[in-house]
């Protein structure tokens, strides 16, 4: 019975542990690499953008 009492403490403790250190504030180095993402993502659905454009234009002449 002790076993158990233990076992159910130490997944307690465990569960408690996992759940405070997984919410954590991104770092600047994660902000700024989540920034340039979000750029990089923009440019190429502007560059798609332009390119459907260009195509159609190509294609009423």
């Amino acid at each position: 019975m002790k076993n158990l009492a233990k076992l159910y403490i130490l997944l307690f403790f465990s569960g408690v542990f996992l759940t405070a250190t997984s919410c954590r504030e991104k770092t600047t180095e994660e902000k700024v690499e989540d920034s340039i993402e979000a750029v990089g993502d923009e440019l190429e659905e502007g560059v798609e953008e332009i390119k459907d454009e260009a195509d159609d234009a190509i294609d009423d002449h």
